[in-house]
Order: C-alpha cells, then sequence, then structure tokens
C-alpha cells in the first residue's frame, strides 16, 4: 500500500512538472536546468519559419502523452544561441534526447525518417527507441 502512495505522488510531482505534454521553453537557463534535473527529455530545437519543424511538432505533440516519464520540449534556436553552438546544432528540426543531463542520441531533418515530410508517428517513435535506454523506455508507456 505504501509503495502504491509512492507511485502516485510520483506521478503528480511529474504531471506537475508537465509531464505528458509537449510544452516551450524560451529561456536558456531553463533549458539546461530541466535537461540536467529529469531522467528523460527529449528537446525539439525549432525554428518558426521551418515547415520541417512544424511537421516535426506534429509528431512529438502526439509521443508526448504516451511516453509520460520523459519530458518533451520545444525550444526556439534563436532563444539558446550558446546551446545551439554548444550542441553543433547546424540542420533543422533537430531533436536531442537527453539521458540524467547527458546527450545520448540526436534526430537530425527527416533523413532518418524516410526523408520524406509525410512519415508517420510511429517511425519518429521506432527511431527513438533505437537507442536503447535513452528517451523511450519500456516503462515509460502508460
Amino acid at each position: 500500500m505504501e509503495e502504491l502512495k509512492r507511485e502516485l505522488e510520483r506521478a503528480q510531482t511529474m504531471r506537475d512538472s508537465l509531464h505528458g505534454r509537449y510544452t516551450e521553453l524560451t529561456e536558456e537557463k531553463d533549458v539546461i536546468h530541466t535537461s540536467a534535473k529529469e531522467s528523460r527529455v527529449v528537446i525539439h530545437f525549432y525554428h518558426k519559419d521551418f515547415r520541417r519543424c512544424k511537421i516535426m511538432d506534429q509528431h512529438l505533440e502526439a509521443l508526448a502523452p504516451k511516453y509520460f516519464g520523459t519530458r518533451f520540449l520545444r525550444v526556439l534556436v534563436e532563444n539558446v544561441p550558446f546551446l545551439v553552438d554548444k550542441l553543433h546544432i547546424k540542420v533543422l528540426p533537430c531533436v536531442i534526447c537527453f539521458v540524467d543531463g547527458v546527450t545520448k542520441d540526436r534526430v537530425v531533418g527527416f533523413e532518418e525518417l524516410g526523408n520524406g515530410d509525410e512519415f508517420l508517428t510511429s517511425v519518429l517513435e521506432l527511431r527513438l527507441k533505437q537507442s536503447g535506454e535513452h528517451s523511450l523506455g519500456p516503462d515509460d508507456v502508460r
């Protein structure tokens, strides 16, 4: 019974910290803090004028509720110049997966997703799972 109570408290804490939702951070310090604090984070570095970034947003929006244990974020590259430089982001969209504050994987552009605009969300989901222990673990699915 005590274990169930702890699990419910953990789930509430995660809901309070916006797990299960695809949210935007606008401050560089918040991106750094969140990627270091959370155990699993998927961050989409985007530009508002890039059509393919909007397509990526739709897919990540669909995945966020399914993988409650992973934080899904979007960050406008113009707001985070230090991170763009430090993480060597040169092509958009760029999705970077962090585990315990460490970069574990990245998806750059759509090349690994079939190189077209009309890929299925399940293709992105499978690609994100390929790193094994990183961003989307089996214990994560609700």
